[in-house]
């Protein structure tokens, strides 16, 4: 399996957290680092935020065209994805390869937190609540869950409690507010600790919807540090 490329941002010396952050299709891994900055995170908590490239892919309800992209979506309305299911479980796997080498970096699985927008975050659900060791959590953007049953099916119960915090835009006609209602109520069946919050946006996302992952973030890395 191909080893995905990266970007690699440190906000400090000596992490002692890694957020893998997964882009949306079409972007490329550039496209979320200048949030950092807007996140006002700590000296004192280093995270290294790891940005990695979707493989370029034929997208079939783009007519083929070969774009970066973090599986195939072959069919599409407004409440439902019809998606390459082998494709999603390829990315997952580079994915939790980006994990294991955090791990042997010296970061425990607990502190390592996978966060997307649209098709990355979508991987992110799954990745995460599929994982075998526990994370630190999931931060779902403008995003779905594709198969919610795939994702019953392979939920790994290390993961219940843990801490989602899913976003989404009002006006969002691209991956539409109800879709990403749909994947809050799925995370919360599974025991999942979901902050949901919706701003009044389209599919994109805002200066306040970043500080409350900034804030969202300095919580959760608090009472890990607190364990």
């Amino acid at each position: 399996m191909s080893t995905l490329s990266v970007i690699e941002l440190e906000t400090a010396e000596n992490p002692q957290f890694t957020v893998i952050w997964l882009h949306g299709l079409g972007a490329n891994a550039n496209d979320f680092v200048p949030v950092i900055p807007e996140l006002k995170l700590a000296a004192d908590m280093p995270v290294r935020f790891v940005f990695p490239n979707a493989p370029e892919i034929p997208v079939t309800i783009n007519g083929g065209y070969v774009m970066p992209a973090w599986y195939d979506i072959l069919e599409m309305s407004a409440d439902h994805r019809k998606v390459d299911q082998a494709g999603i479980q390829r990315s997952v796997d580079q994915i939790r390869q980006l994990i294991v080498r955090e791990h042997q970096r010296g970061i425990d699985a607990s502190h390592i937190f996978l966060a997307g927008f649209s098709q990355g975050g979508a991987i992110a659900y799954q990745a995460a609540l599929s994982h075998e060791q526990r994370l630190g959590g999931v931060i779902a953007l403008s995003t779905y869950i594709p198969d919610a049953q795939a994702l019953k099916t392979q939920f790994n119960t290390v993961q219940q409690q843990l801490p989602v915090f899913i976003a989404h835009g009002q006006y969002d006609g691209v991956v539409p507010l109800q879709m990403g209602a749909s994947a809050c109520a799925v995370a919360q069946q599974l025991g999942c600790s979901v902050n949901w919050q919706e701003y009044a946006m389209e599919h994109q996302v805002c200066l306040e919807e970043i500080h409350a992952i900034g804030d969202w973030l300095v919580t959760q890395f608090k009472q890990i540090k607190n364990l």
